[in-house]
């Protein structure tokens, strides 16, 4: 087994520019949705990953998971799973979301998924209880929660009568995160890219008909929205798979969770530099209060 090196400086960059990656994400969905609907936008993004990933499953790997034992097939039911929870049902949440609110906000939900993880596998992972440290840290995040889509901020800032809807909707896409977080856990082992081409490839499969069913075939929009789908499907999708596959190997799952604490920090950077937004202060309130929560939750005494 190769030996996890995870303060290396390589892994460390490969960290750091997988949270750009994503936190820049939100910013390309805002700029594909201006000429292609939400679920349009989730359904090319996966196609564009899904032919990368499955294309570099079977040239650099294995393939995808075989179809033979009840082992085999136990996995394929993680896997489409994986495939809902992970891909199809919150790439088109966050994408109808982002219709109505800023792509910070979107990004800064996303630092629910940890701390939503927590009660889950305290049910369902064996020997990843809640104890006092964790239940501490949840308070503290949830209080963050709230704060982002409680009361006080519920009744919305853009006039637009869905936007409580739509920030519900990006919190719900943190939630399936989280589940199909629980759901690849649980899963027997099996290659990571195997798994992660296999559960775009099911994505994918439930999202094309979908899409085309209730948004149809869509016309060609202007070149801002195009390369904002091929940045979508090529950088936070099908590249960030790999990197995320190379760093797990290299350095560990507990190095690569330090993700998680990026990804709202930039995808609020892009969104005020880039997109010209204005996020109230409650909602960086809020930012702060959940990784504060996911901090204390995480900490561990060496």
């Amino acid at each position: 087994m190769t030996a996890k090196t995870p303060h290396s400086l390589l892994n460390w960059a490969l960290l750091i520019i997988l949270g750009i990656i994503w936190g820049g994400s939100f910013m390309g969905a805002k700029l594909a949705l201006t000429g292609f609907g939400p679920m349009t936008v989730a359904a090319l993004r996966l196609i564009i990953a899904t032919s990368l990933l499955v294309s570099f499953a079977y040239i650099f790997r294995n393939g995808l998971p075989k179809w033979q034992t009840p082992t085999d097939k136990r996995i394929w039911l993680h896997i489409f799973g994986m495939g809902l929870f992970t891909n199809a049902i919150p790439f088109t949440l966050l994408n109808w979301g982002q219709l109505r609110v800023a792509s910070g906000f979107a990004g800064i939900s996303m630092a629910v998924v940890p701390l939503l993880i927590l009660p889950l596998a305290h049910f369902f992972v064996a020997g990843d209880p809640m104890n006092r440290r964790k239940v501490i840290g949840f308070i503290i995040g949830f209080s963050g929660v709230v704060i982002l889509v409680g009361p006080n901020t519920f009744l919305g800032t853009s006039g637009d009568p869905l936007e409580p809807l739509a920030r519900l909707a990006c919190v719900a896409a943190a939630s399936c995160y989280a589940i199909g977080s629980i759901i690849t856990r649980r899963c027997p082992p099996v290659g990571l890219l195997s798994y992660s081409a296999a559960g775009l490839l099911v994505g994918t499969i439930g999202m094309v008909p979908i899409a085309l069913y209730f948004e149809g075939i869509p016309a060609l929009p202007d070149t801002k929205a195009t390369l904002s789908i091929l940045y979508l499907g090529l950088f936070p999708t099908a590249l960030a798979t790999i990197m995320l596959v190379y760093i797990i190997n290299k350095a560990g799952p507990s190095f690569m969770s330090l993700v998680n604490y990026q990804v709202p920090i930039w995808a609020v950077t892009f969104g005020v530099v880039f997109l010209g937004e204005e996020l109230p202060p409650s909602f960086l309130g809020a930012l702060a209060l959940i990784l504060l929560g996911l901090g204390v939750s995480q900490w561990k005494r060496r």
